[in-house]
């Protein structure tokens, strides 16, 4: 009977609870628990597993830069972030209102670092979440204008729980993908969070966009409900680091 209901719960899918069933198995049968025990181990197994396994789905699709947690991060005044404003990022419900952070700070101050640390904390607590650089935010609009897929590509990013941008600032970006940022915010406004990362200060924003109109457009729905970090002090770097 135990190998029968082993057996089914492997093909029904319940890898939780197969797992901790299996557990309990090997275990003396005086210490096997009830029958009501038994059900609950089951049941908390298989949702811890369900959420790992969401979890890793949702790192997966992200695509984040660094696998680094909030733990990873040095919140020093020295460098103008506070644990207390780390704790309040950490809440994640700025992107559950629809509110951005906006990044910026001189090169290798940690600025990717704290936006994919922030990236993985989202997926760990069941927010989907699409990481992009600058570059291949760029390429991903050619390729998804070239081949007919910009509206699906555009629901996806609508639809993601967070968003973030890194290195805004570093190219020169055209009028088309100007356009389609704008969308992209638009679709997000007052919805989703959004995390830009840039060297840039956000008062040169306006200028790096350079159309008046558009940047207008575009820094009201990012700047109006933001919060910044503004990082400063030394270079993080190490010859075998790259935190812009």
């Amino acid at each position: 009977m135990t190998t029968a209901s082993l057996t089914s719960l492997k093909d029904l899918k319940l890898r939780g609870m197969a797992a901790a069933y299996e557990g309990i198995l090997t275990r003396p049968h005086n210490e096997h628990p009830e029958a009501h025990e038994l059900l609950a181990r089951l049941v908390e197994a298989e949702a811890q597993d369900r959420q790992r396994r969401r979890m890793a789905s949702f790192l997966r699709i992200s695509k984040l830069r660094y696998a680094v947690t909030l733990q990873d991060v040095n919140a020093d005044p020295k460098r103008n972030l506070s644990a207390q404003q780390l704790t309040l990022l950490a809440d994640l419900s700025w992107a559950d209102r629809g509110e951005n952070v906006l990044i910026t700070g001189a090169t290798g101050c940690g600025k990717s670092y704290l936006a994919c640390a922030l990236g993985n904390h989202a997926c760990a607590n069941g927010r989907r979440t699409l990481y992009f650089n600058l570059n291949r935010f760029c390429e991903q609009i050619a390729l998804a204008q070239a081949d007919g897929t910009i509206i699906k590509w555009l629901d996806r990013l609508k639809k993601a729980s967070l968003l973030i941008l890194d290195d805004f600032g570093l190219q020169t970006i055209t009028h088309p993908v100007k356009l389609i940022l704008l969308q992209i915010l638009e679709d997000r406004y007052e919805r989703n969070g959004t995390i830009i990362a840039s060297q840039l200060p956000v008062g040169k924003w306006h200028e790096y966009i350079n159309e008046p109109t558009i940047a207008d457009a575009i820094l009201d729905r990012l700047v109006s409900k933001a919060h910044r970090v503004e990082l400063t002090g030394k270079s993080l770097r190490t010859k075998s680091d790259n935190l812009s």
